[in-house]
């Protein structure tokens, strides 16, 4: 879907600049920003590769086991249908850990291979399961204690004060965190009832026919 939207609004942008005579801003305006974007992208190597170095560090020396196993009476309260699953919950704290010091292409990996097991033991396989709608909202919402990406883009913009966006960027995340889970335990619980009084009267239902 969003490719069909970006070609639409290219396309678009293409077409107006043809009829307002504006075709020759479009090519300069694209070879600036591909010069600007190379630029940043050679600025931000440094930073991201220093970040990814010290998470794959982690990762080797056990400190990601442990962190997984320090999290895991969270991590059962949130997931319950995968208490005991530690490849799952492994999976899981290693999104969730990558993602709080701001690596969301670390994340991905382990995230990806969350949902794809977690999807095994659904039993409808067109439906997402509580553990899967409460991994992807955490995922969006979970606390970030070091934003790596903005930290890079601020540095190599020339930012006098790159990393004061922490402090904002820990309560912010924090206050989405716990929203995130309020809301998604909320609805289970008012799920669960839906599904509970559907069962009760279709239960009454089939003694009333069998009287």
């Amino acid at each position: 879907m969003l490719t069909y939207i970006w070609s639409i609004m290219i396309i678009l942008g293409i077409i107006f600049s043809i009829l307002t005579g504006g075709i020759s801003q479009i090519t300069t305006t694209t070879i600036d920003s591909a010069e600007a974007a190379t630029t940043l992208v050679i600025q931000m190597i440094g930073i991201i590769c220093m970040w990814m170095g010290l998470m794959r560090i982690a990762e080797n020396s056990g400190l990601i086991n442990q962190l997984s196993i320090k999290l895991a009476p969270l991590l059962n309260f949130l997931f319950p249908e995968l208490k005991g699953n530690s490849k799952i919950l492994n999976y899981i704290a290693t999104n969730l850990i990558a993602n709080a010091l701001g690596l969301g292409w670390a994340a991905t990996p382990a995230g990806i291979l969350a949902m794809k097991e977690m999807q095994k033991l659904a039993e409808d396989k067109k439906t997402a399961t509580k553990s899967m709608c409460m991994f992807m909202i955490l995922n969006m919402s979970f606390l970030q204690l070091i934003s790596v990406t903005v930290l890079a883009d601020r540095a190599a913009a020339g930012s006098v004060d790159a990393a004061i966006v922490i402090g904002p960027g820990i309560i912010v995340t924090t206050i989405t965190t716990i929203v995130a889970i309020i809301v998604a335990k909320a609805y289970e619980r008012s799920n669960e009832e839906k599904i509970a009084k559907n069962k009760k009267l279709k239960s009454t239902l089939l003694f009333r026919k069998g009287d």
